[in-house]
């Protein structure tokens, strides 16, 4: 073997410095403490020190130099089998690792070009235009980097994106352009189940006509499926929807879906809301919607017994349980916002747009502009569209290009309208429209305006933002920058953010991922994972409207909480379907995240429960710890779905392995503290089993609910720090009792969502002078995402 070369050489010639580099404290420091396991020899932990330069650091690099300080700073390494470094030695280490870290990041972070995601091009375009158009089902998904996927290193391009990027421009160039001279009409159509011959067969047989007229369902679900024919839309638009009736031999009221219902094939059936109708005289539900064309109404009750066998043994008029009673639905539209559309007036606004009279009447009406200097009369609509693009004013010379692209199609013999948007196509594809404009350094006040509203609003600045930044205002007076924040939380866009924001942050986006199982979770329906959706971003706004404190993310008195989740939870006193303020008693272990069902569920599969998925998810969205992926060739712990042997004792035999120790003993404590959850979020002292265990036959709701009890819920743990609990309670009491882990890891997820991209070892230093200041403000959330938009880091590139 040849002799071993002392470290401090090598890092010297790593780093093309002198030989006075050996005397540093920082090549002294890995020398004696460090190199005796990470050189290229033994490399534990994969880690080998002696390949890492801090010269001109990659991404990579940069990233394993910074694991290096924190493993030092926080005291895991050397491990306490080694001698520990002298105090002094050590803080000498880290405070010259630091400055050459924080320059490294310093340099990478201003680099990153942003492109807007589907979500921020759909908004966008949509708004320009004043269109609905499901642009981001038409455009490929996008990357994602520390959860969310609106992270610019994670964002590429590649040809067949920018064709999808065209098609989408033209699908909403279309929906915007007028193809009449007058808005369509709205009309009102008023249809009943016992309209015509289609639905007789069933009145009699599964439905009960009343002498009102009004027709009684007593079955949930199945065949017929409750939608009415007569009461569709030919026209796409927004439309009023009123559905009268009653709850038919109840005591209580009767709870029903209304949904959109379509023969296209490959259609989506869009939920359009959960009601509730009283027992007595009739009444009326309305509401405003997006309807699409050849869409029908469906209407389906929910939560009252399945009678099909009964009602087959002794007839419709005969069944004593509950109905839902309609009467009628009417549809009211298609209710015009704005005729012509923003998208129109965009395009044609100074142009002569007129109906063609040599057009065939019977096809429609059809439009020509006419011009005797195209070119000329362009121009300025193309300085108007690419200044409402760009997000910014833009001089005519900057559109020179798109004028040329035009003048090339109108000398190939196109038409000017045809001209006009193959060319607006080209304006929306060019990386001024598809890349926010961010230079390295400190934001102007149209980047700066663009950075807070896709921020709150997710979408292109309204006029108001961009009329500030003209005058020079939301960069010098952080008043006027705060003001804006306020008015926009206000707005109805702010539910994007909601959503965009906890779907990524929480992973509610997985809602949809797995299926409960059937026969272990029967009582999981649509209506359950539609309330614990609202639940969570109800939750969320009221802590941000009501400026609580961070502790309400582990631990609350209240809940966000429907009848449907009040059930499912086992908390009484709570009617009808619209999401509602509830006050938990002490011990409730419901309110926050950690309690909420679609938390739970996004955690888990259908069928059983993982304390390392939950485990992970804990300190990654909440204690803001990244676990490093398991070392390769390492099999992954499956639960036994016989209930046979626990999950707790297939990990303690996983843990055993040298190689996932150390990580286990992060990870697993938290999720074993979850278990006291099921799959669906209901709480549980014993596994569901589908092998051996004691029968369970009860009814949830209206449904009959049977299992086989398995194991008992250990949910104790001890975390790293030695810290021991019995259950969730006590684990839930430690995590709220850490105000400024919650505080730090919330600014941390608000400002990589807010910026589009990750937090570097250069930004640590800003993110503990927000949580400071957050503290003395007592950690209040809207507080703290008012320090986050007034932050440098928000404020700079």
């Amino acid at each position: 073997m040849l002799p071993r070369i002392p470290f401090l050489v090598i890092l010297t010639l790593l780093l093309g410095g002198s030989a006075g580099l050996c005397s540093s404290p920082l090549t002294s420091f890995l020398d004696q403490h460090c190199l005796e396991c990470h050189d290229g020899d033994v490399q534990k932990g994969g880690l080998d020190l002696t390949a890492l330069s801090l010269d001109d650091l990659d991404h990579a690099a940069l990233a394993r130099w910074v694991q290096v300080f924190d493993r030092v700073r926080t005291g895991e390494m050397p491990p306490e089998k080694k001698e520990r470094p002298p105090e002094l030695a050590q803080d000498e280490f880290l405070a010259g690792l630091a400055e050459t870290l924080v320059a490294a990041d310093e340099a990478h972070k201003g680099t990153v070009l942003r492109r807007l995601n589907r979500r921020e091009f759909e908004n966008t375009v949509n708004d320009l235009f004043g269109t609905r158009v499901k642009v981001a089902e038409m455009l490929p998904e996008d990357g994602r980097s520390h959860e969310f996927d609106n992270v610019g290193e994670a964002l590429g391009m590649s040809m067949v994106q920018l064709q999808r990027y065209m098609d989408a421009v033209d699908a909403v160039m279309e929906a915007a352009i007028a193809k009449s001279s007058a808005p369509p009409e709205s009309k009102v159509v008023r249809a009943s189940y016992t309209d015509g011959d289609e639905y007789k067969k069933f009145i009699g047989s599964r439905w009960l006509e009343r002498p009102d007229g009004a027709v009684v369902f007593f079955e949930p679900s199945g065949y017929p499926s409750g939608t009415l024919k007569a009461a569709n839309v030919r026209t796409a638009g927004y439309y009023k929807v009123r559905v009268t009736g009653y709850a038919y031999q109840s005591e209580g009221p009767v709870t029903f879906e209304v949904n959109g219902d379509t023969f296209l094939r490959g259609g989506e059936k869009p939920n359009y809301g959960y009601f509730s109708f009283l027992p007595g005289e009739a009444q009326t539900v309305e509401f405003e919607t997006w309807i699409d064309e050849r869409y029908m109404i469906q209407v389906r009750p929910w939560g009252i017994a399945d009678a099909q066998f009964e009602i087959k043994n002794k007839g419709v008029e005969n069944y004593q349980g509950p109905g839902l009673a309609i009467q009628h639905i009417e549809i009211e539209g298609p209710i015009t916002k704005a005729f012509p559309t923003r998208g129109h007036r965009l395009l044609f606004d100074g142009l002569t747009r007129e109906a063609d009279p040599k057009a065939n009447p019977k096809w429609g009406e059809r439009f020509v502009i006419s011009s005797e200097n195209p070119v000329a009369e362009v121009t300025p609509v193309l300085v108007r569209i690419a200044s409402a693009a760009f997000r910014r004013p833009v001089a005519e010379g900057e559109v020179a290009d798109f004028v040329t692209l035009f003048s090339g199609f109108m000398e190939d013999g196109v038409d000017f309208e045809t001209a006009l948007r193959s060319t607006v196509k080209g304006l929306f594809c060019s990386p001024e429209f598809l890349f926010l404009q961010e230079r390295p350094g400190v934001l102007n006040d149209f980047a700066l305006a663009s950075r807070l509203s896709y921020f709150l609003r997710r979408s292109t600045p309204d006029a108001e933002l961009l009329e500030l930044a003209a005058a020079g205002r939301l960069a010098s007076e952080p008043d006027v920058l705060l003001g804006q924040m306020d008015r926009l939380m206000k707005e109805e866009s702010f539910d994007r953010f909601v959503v965009d924001f906890t779907d990524a942050w929480l992973n509610l986006r997985d809602i949809e991922f797995t299926a409960p199982d059937g026969v272990l979770f029967p009582e999981y329906d649509l209506y359950l994972q539609n309330s614990m959706l609202k639940e969570s971003r109800a939750y969320f706004r009221e802590l941000v409207e009501k400026n609580l404190s961070v502790t309400h993310l582990v631990k609350s008195d209240f809940a966000m909480l429907n009848h449907r989740l009040a059930q499912h939870y086992g908390i009484e006193g709570v009617s009808g379907p619209d999401i509602q303020r509830v006050a938990l008693p002490a011990d409730s272990v419901r309110g926050s995240f950690l309690g909420q069902g679609s938390v739970l569920k996004v955690s888990a599969n259908g069928t059983n429960t993982s304390p390392v998925v939950r485990g992970v998810w804990v300190i990654e969205r909440l204690l803001g710890q990244k676990p490093p992926p398991p070392p390769p060739g390492v099999p992954g712990v499956e639960p036994d779905i016989r209930g046979a042997t626990t999950l707790r004792e297939l990990l303690a035999k996983h843990r055993d392995m040298a190689s996932c120790r150390a990580c286990h003993e992060g990870i697993d404590p938290p999720g074993f503290a979850l278990e006291s959850f099921n799959p669906i979020g209901g709480w549980r002292d014993r596994y569901r089993s589908l092998g051996e265990g004691e029968k369970v036959d009860v009814v949830v709701g209206n449904k009959k609910v049977r299992y086989k009890l398995g194991p008992p819920v250990d949910a104790s743990g001890k975390l790293k720090d030695g810290r021991s609990f019995e259950g969730f309670e006590e684990f839930q009491a430690m995590l709220a009792a850490d105000e400024t882990t919650l505080a730090r890891t919330l600014v941390t997820k608000l400002l990589i969502f807010a910026t589009g991209r990750e937090m570097g070892f250069s930004d640590r230093s800003e993110i503990e002078k927000i949580v400071a200041e957050s503290a003395d403000r007592g950690h209040g959330i809207g507080d703290l995402m008012k320090l986050v938009v007034t932050s440098e880091i928000f404020r700079m590139k």
